[in-house]
């Protein structure tokens, strides 16, 4: 049965990189099958039973955890933060996102999320910050979890922005040309461990 899963889980993200291809011009750059398949299993687990997860710039991640939760009666809610209109046909999951513009986040959304999950278009500080506002408006307390992707350089601002540190773990991203390191406001077992599709040497 679990052989069964993952073949499903796999078969489902792969569907995803072809329903939706990567736009240079957006900086899209999609995680592997794998490492998504990782992201969202994390989600799901740190996320209490009939929780809220927001995914900031993250689709594939998004709809990983989506998928996954089909046959499970306790259900994380689940909601799109994007620039892409594409995504536009989540319906009232899915929520236009401009990072330049975080203070119109709906009003409804702020202070809800038990778990939030970031990857922004950029890497710059002024780009963090930004999405560092939007991350504190939706985060619904200080024991909510929050897990990022960025470079292994940025790991001063972004334990001084959002207090989150390195784990083991590194996203495998095909098409990016650098290496990300994977952060976390909290600790995992699951991510204090390597990618085997990363070298880390």
């Amino acid at each position: 049965m679990k052989d069964c899963n993952v073949a499903t889980q796999t078969r489902r993200a792969r569907t995803f990189w072809q329903k939706f291809p990567e736009k240079e011009a957006l900086n899209q750059y999609w995680y592997s099958v794998d490492t998504v398949a990782t992201l969202a299993k994390e989600a799901i687990v740190e996320t209490p039973e009939s929780g809220r997860i927001a995914f900031l710039s993250t689709p594939s991640v998004y709809f990983a955890v989506q998928s996954q939760q089909n046959d499970d009666s306790n259900q994380r809610e689940c909601f799109l933060f994007d620039f892409d209109s594409k995504f536009a046909s989540e319906g009232e999951h899915f929520v236009p996102f401009d990072f330049n513009k975080p203070k119109e986040i709906p009003t409804k959304l702020v202070n809800s999320f038990d778990f939030v999950i970031v990857d922004p278009p950029f890497i710059t500080r002024e780009v963090w910050e930004l999405y560092a506002k939007a991350v504190k408006l939706l985060l619904r307390s200080k024991d909510s979890k929050i897990l990022l992707t960025t470079i292994e350089e940025n790991a001063t601002m972004i334990y001084e922005l959002l207090g989150c540190r390195s784990q083991t773990f590194k996203p495998s991203i095909p098409h990016l040309v650098y290496q990300y390191a994977l952060f976390t406001n909290y600790g995992s077992p699951a991510l204090d461990s390597v990618n085997p599709e990363i070298d880390y040497d």
